[in-house]
């Protein structure tokens, strides 16, 4: 199949972009960029940002965000997780709390942003009919 669209970046709406960034960043073990006009980034390192932008007195719609990531890593993102007091759920409705699942024969977890956004972690992406 011939690649006809790839996504470059997405903003992601945050009451405090540096807060929901460098959570993010953290949790990821990424680094946030520089600011970029009113947009602060995190390069994903697949060519995809998310560009982190401000809306102090306005209400956010929670978005979901997932993310896949290395095997190796996924321990320690889920320890950092640990260390910073987040609680990660087995599902995307946080039913099942302080549980990973085991989805396609990978690990996941979902996990809540500072601004209310469903993260998920996953190590094997979704097999889709």
């Amino acid at each position: 199949m011939t690649t006809i669209a790839q996504l470059d970046h997405t903003a992601v709406y945050a009451h405090d972009r540096r807060r929901s960034a460098e959570f993010l960043a953290g949790i990821l073990g990424l680094d946030v960029g520089a600011p970029f006009g009113p947009f602060l980034p995190v390069d994903l390192g697949n060519g995809v940002t998310l560009d982190y932008y401000e809306k102090r007195d306005e209400p956010i719609q929670s978005q979901h965000y997932a993310f896949l990531v290395p095997e190796e890593e996924f321990d320690g993102m889920i320890a950092r997780l640990e260390a910073a007091g987040v609680t990660y759920h087995a599902d995307p409705s946080h039913t099942e709390p302080g549980r990973i699942n085991r989805l396609f024969g990978g690990r996941g977890a979902y996990f809540t942003d500072p601004d209310g956004h469903n993260m998920e972690i996953m190590t094997r992406p979704y097999v889709r009919p």
